[in-house]
Formats: structure tokens, sequence, C-alpha cells
């Protein structure tokens, strides 16, 4: 039931997001050992300005303010990544006790303030040993990342209940073995069809391992990049090349995990690269959830396009609309999604993810940072989560992507997403209007006109 005083049910979770690579820093303290991440950023021109994590947002050394932080938003929940290198530097072996030790603190830190810990175990930075070794396109990595995934149960089962296995698997299999824009940068679809399918797999084992060490009550899923996919016309070439960008971008992942198959078409297009599915895969990766994540930001537009490879189709973007630094502006689009995903695969429970917007945030000259874009992109966002529950779509939280500011991967730190700003030369703290919009609507809900 809906509370009276904020328009969502009591339980929701009111969160933010972050991951490791991007803000912690520290990258060879403690003995924590490199990622692709660090080895990718450190490759000239792979990087905005040639920039890294080295230091990023410092947290790794600044986590009880930014906890302090987030208490202070009223949040109830938090979600952040642990570094698979930080825990196992050669990604499988010894656990190194410091490396774990800082998840322990961190863990102890939220609970203590009232915060539900929300641990997701890959967010993109593969241990470079492991990358070494072959990679996610090695079957080898899903036992290394089982193997991992109970080391960190084990130590922090008794205490997190709320699990994330991967975020967005398409970018570490797509982005990194296929588009080459992320790490490890390779440009191999064979690599990048193997690897996706190994991410899948390995899901599926790290949720059986963190189900069988936690000593507490268990909730497992995973957090897909997903987009509302329309046909830039009403021809029949772009219906169904919005229907393959769609089957590519959203149920290569999804139909594996929610159903225990791949989508018939895609596989068909994929068949002549080979496949890496042995008997008793798909059943394995068709595990059941406890919840589904969903990364939001932006809808798809797309045409036909016979230039692009496998799939004969193309984003577009449209003609009239309002964007961000980085995409489309489109609140609707989250309805659509949350609708379509709640009929399509009767999740448990959905979890919104990420949501968020970049801009160009700096300090004004009283020294604050005032971002009424993010406040009315979130606002929006917000009032189609609530249009979704009232549909009777169970949605159970909702995350801001980020805390902070922090490295936005290949465009280095040209992109503010946080609810705090960071001075990144100082490490000074500061939290931008959002952060105290976001309090008043953990308190008092959103206000009337926001849609």
């Amino acid at each position: 039931m809906a509370s009276p005083s904020t328009g969502f049910p009591s339980d929701f979770f009111w969160g933010c997001a972050t991951s490791a690579y991007q803000i912690e820093g520290a990258v060879a303290e403690d003995g924590r050992a490199p990622s692709i991440w660090d080895t990718f950023t450190h490759t000239p021109g792979t990087i905005a300005a040639n920039e890294n994590g080295d230091v990023a947002a410092d947290h790794y050394h600044r986590w009880q303010e930014d906890l302090d932080l987030l208490q202070a938003m009223g949040a109830n929940a938090y979600r952040f990544s642990i570094s698979w290198p930080r825990v196992l530097p050669q990604g499988k072996g010894k656990v190194n006790a410091a490396g774990l030790g800082f998840y322990d603190r961190l863990v102890d830190g939220l609970l203590a303030r009232g915060i539900t810990p929300f641990v997701t175990l890959f967010h993109w930075d593969l241990a470079q040993a492991v990358q070494d070794r072959g990679g996610w396109p090695a079957r080898a990595t899903v036992a290394e990342f089982e193997e991992y995934a109970r080391a960190v149960a084990h130590r922090l089962g008794d205490r997190v209940t709320w699990w994330i296995t991967h975020n967005e698997p398409f970018f570490s299999g797509v982005g990194g073995y296929f588009l080459g824009n992320f790490a490890p940068g390779l440009v191999d679809p064979v690599a990048a069809l193997h690897a996706s399918h190994h991410l899948l797999l390995s899901h599926a084992r790290a949720a059986r391992a963190i189900r069988d060490e936690a000593r507490g009550p268990a909730k497992v899923g995973l957090a897909l990049s997903l987009s509302a996919v329309q046909p830039a016309s009403s021809s029949e070439a772009d219906v169904q090349a919005a229907g393959r960008f769609d089957a590519f971008t959203n149920r290569w992942f999804l139909d594996p995990v929610m159903r225990g198959e791949y989508p018939a078409e895609l596989a068909q297009r994929f068949a002549p690269l080979g496949t890496p599915i042995e008997p008793g895969d798909m059943q394995e990766i068709h595990e059941p959830l406890d919840f589904l994540g969903v990364n939001y930001y932006s809808r798809s537009i797309v045409r036909h396009d016979d230039a692009t490879p496998f799939l004969e189709a193309a984003q577009v973007k449209p003609e009239h609309g309002e964007f961000s630094l980085m995409w489309e502006v489109y609140p609707p689009g989250l309805f659509e999604l949350l609708d379509r995903l709640w009929r399509d695969y009767h999740p448990p429970l959905l979890l919104v993810t990420e949501n968020g917007m970049p801009l160009a945030d700096a300090p004004d000259g009283r020294g604050h940072v005032e971002d009424g874009e993010r406040i009315s992109y979130l606002a929006r966002h917000l009032a189609q989560v609530q249009r979704a529950m009232a549909r009777g779509i169970r949605v159970g939280g909702y995350f801001v992507w980020s805390l902070l500011d922090n490295f936005e991967w290949a465009l280095g730190y040209s992109m503010r997403f946080g609810l705090v700003y960071v001075d990144f030369a100082s490490q000074k703290r500061i939290p931008k209007s959002s952060a105290e919009w976001f309090h008043r609507v953990i308190q008092h809900g959103l206000p009337q006109g926001a849609s």
C-alpha cells in the first residue's frame, strides 16, 4: 500500500548507485591488482583527454564522508560494486584480506546509517590476470567468477540481502569484445558471442553460489541496460529492423535469463560464428531471479540500414526532441519498458537500478551547484515509475545514477552524473540542488505536476 505522505510504498528503496572503478581510486593500494580498465585507460587514445580512474573520486579513502552524504539525503539504499581485482588480485586463488576488508567496513558503515546495501559483483572491471588467461570469451572465466562470488558472499552474506551479479553484460560482452569502445577494446565478433554467453552462464553460477553462502535471506538479480525500441517509420523494413535491434540490445540478455533461450532470429544470424552453448547451459542460465534490475536512460529509434553488420539496423536521432549531453530525454520510455517487461517476462519484482542525466555542472559564485535540468529529468522519470505502479506493475525501488560525479568510462571526467559535485583536484564534495530535491522527494513524494 502506498504511503499517504509520499505516494510510494513504505518499503520502497530510494537509493543512489555507483561502481568501483568509477569512484574508488587507490588502484595500487592494499594489494589491489590491475583490472582491464586500468590497462585500457593507460592505453593512449582510448579515453577522452587520456584520463583514467587512478584516483577518480577517491572514495576508497573518503567512503565515510560519502556515506554521510547519502544518509543526509535520506536514502535508504545504496548500490555499489565490488572490484574483483581488489578481492582476488589474480582473479582466483588467495583472497586479499585487505581488499575484501574494505567492503566489509563499507557494509557495516551502511547498516550503521540505516542504509540497505545492494552489492553488484561485476561492473566491468575484470581482473587483468583473468583477461590474460582469455577473459570472458574463455569458458574457464565462468568458474573463476563463481569462485569470486562465493568468496564475497561468504564474507558479506550474513549482512547483505540484495545482490546483483552483473551490471549491463551487453557492454562487457559486446562493447568490450566487438565494438571495441570498452575494455579490453577488442573487435572480434566470435569473441563477443562467446563472452556474452559466458557472462550469462556466470550469472547463474554466481546466483547459486550466493544462495549457498549467504547466512540469511539472499535476493539475487542482475541489472540490464534496456531501452524502449521504436521503428523510425511505419515501413515494414523499419519495423523489422527495430525488432532485430530490440532482440540484440534487449532480448539477447533478457530471453536466456527469463525464458531459457536466445532470440531465434539472432541465433540464426549468428550461427555462422559458431556456438559457445554446451548441453545444459540454457537450463542453468534460466536460474530463477528474485528481481530484475532495469538501467534506463533513453529510448532507441531504429531504421533499416544495410551497412550495419549482422543486424541491418541503425539508431537515428529524432528530429524534434529534448536531448541531454549524451542521449535523447524521453521519460515515457521508462513506463513503456517497465510495462513491457512486466507483461512479457513476469518478473517477481522490478527495480530501477540506474537512471540519471549528465550535465556540465560547476559551482556558481556562491559555491552552489544548481542542476535544475537534472531535477526535471529525475522528476519526470519518477512520475513514470508511479504511473507503472498505478498500473499494478511491482516496482520496488529507484536508484539515481549517480551519488558522485565520477569517471565516466571512455568519456573520462567530461560527463557529470552525480547528485554530489566532486572537485577532482581537491576532492571537495558539494551536494547539488538535485541532492536537496531528492531528499524532499524521499520525505514527501513528488510535487504535484511532475510528469
